[in-house]
């Protein structure tokens, strides 16, 4: 299970709000106990691509949220980004670009009136799997 706190996912509202049209992209650092995981913070990257239908996280953003995961004992825990148009379930080139099975995928559909968040696993050969969000809020 991925555990995210309410403010974190206001904040990834927000973010991805000031985006659009653009997908909006970043990391999730935190803890791990066992099979869950726990977000203590959010890194808000650039997409480099500034496309509506794809991302690029900014390289040198990367290596300063990993530089600053393990200042404070964090792991990286997965990724977010934003689907403006589309619901909140991976594309093939999300599938296909998944190539760590230990992380957390999460993608903010903004298509509908509320935001939709949900969390994603990739197993080998593609396969995914929708993985509980627990909030606090």
């Amino acid at each position: 299970m991925l555990y995210l706190r309410k403010q974190d996912y206001d904040l990834i509202v927000k973010y991805c709000r000031q985006r659009l049209p653009e997908e909006a992209c970043g990391l999730l650092g935190g803890t791990k106990d066992g099979g869950d995981c726990h977000v203590e913070k959010v890194y808000f990257l650039t997409n480099m691509e500034h496309g509506r239908e794809h991302f690029f996280m900014d390289p040198k953003e990367q290596f300063t949220a990993i530089k600053d995961m393990r200042a404070h004992d964090f792991v990286l825990l997965g990724n977010f980004h934003s689907h403006p148009n589309s619901p909140s379930c991976p594309s093939k080139e999300d599938i296909r670009l998944a190539n760590d099975m230990g992380l957390r995928y999460l993608i903010l559909s903004l298509m509908g009136q509320e935001p939709e968040l949900t969390v994603f696993r990739v197993e080998e050969g593609g396969q995914i799997w929708e993985e509980p969000l627990i909030s606090d809020g």
